[in-house]
């Protein structure tokens, strides 16, 4: 089978030089295309050399169009803007888009859904195998444990990172509130400060910290009458979620298009 030809989105920041990286340490793919914003000091540059690999022939370029025929897939963590402009491209021209971005709003998650009537595309809040192997087991906590156990979620992130709560968070989030059957956006508390009053019974709490070059250490906490179970997950490296990223592409080739995600690639299901 040939090589699927990727387009990174972002290739000159941390995640798109990892996915360059992962790319050339893994058989079946090839970057053939490497995106930047028109502000970007990287534009011109190659993208392997950039990446650490060595020079791959791919220079960096902030308009897809130089790329147009030579790519199956694009890869992209990036901003929601430029997301939604690369969601709209993959879906005129029936492409798979693998999309690590976060921070969507609600008009614009409805806008990826829209693409994905014509495009294939894998969408989460987190690439890695673990931290949806966590969903499932917060999934099924949540659901085996009554509203005696509060849910509290923990984030840190690097100082850089620039939407909060975490797509991770909110992905254990709506884990936590699918095994409850509530609804995550009626029953999260994002903020606290001041007098606040007691804890409400069945509310999901988030947490956010920010700091130094933390990849991202995630925690959800079920704190009982004198007993809590905390399930918890450090990255150490963002080569977890590059690697993932590609097997999501991978996976992705011959479906039919829709809207999928890491569950949905690992067969773990609802």
């Amino acid at each position: 089978m040939a090589d699927l030809r990727l387009l990174i989105a972002g290739a000159g920041g941390r995640m798109g030089r990892a996915l360059i990286r992962a790319a050339s340490e893994q058989k079946g793919f090839a970057v053939t295309g490497a995106l930047e914003s028109k502000s970007a000091p990287d534009l011109s540059k190659d993208a392997g050399e950039l990446a650490g690999i060595g020079a791959n022939g791919v220079k960096i370029d902030a308009d897809p169009a130089a790329f147009a025929g030579k790519f199956d897939a694009i890869v992209d963590f990036t901003i929601p803007a430029a997301t939604l402009e690369l969601a709209a491209l993959a879906a005129n021209a029936k492409l798979i888009h693998v999309i690590g971005t976060t921070g969507f709003t609600a008009a614009e998650e409805q806008k990826i859904a829209a693409s994905a009537r014509s495009a294939v595309i894998v969408k989460s809040g987190n690439m890695s195998l673990s931290v949806n192997l966590l969903a499932a087991l917060t999934r099924q906590v949540a659901k085996t444990l009554g509203e005696d156990f509060d849910i509290e979620i923990l984030e840190m992130h690097h100082n850089k990172k620039i939407d909060a709560p975490s797509g991770t968070a909110l992905l254990l989030g709506r884990a936590a509130a699918e095994g409850r059957g509530i609804d995550l956006d009626k029953r999260s508390v994002r903020a606290r400060d001041g007098h606040t009053g007691a804890r409400k019974a069945g509310d999901i709490g988030f947490a956010t910290l920010r700091g130094g070059t933390v990849v991202g250490d995630h925690s959800v906490i079920f704190a009982g009458y004198s007993e809590r179970i905390e399930l918890s997950h450090r990255a150490e490296d963002r080569m977890i979620f590059a690697r993932g990223a590609l097997a999501a592409a991978k996976w992705a080739q011959g479906r039919k298009p829709g809207l999928y995600s890491m569950a949905d690639v690992l067969g773990l299901g609802s």
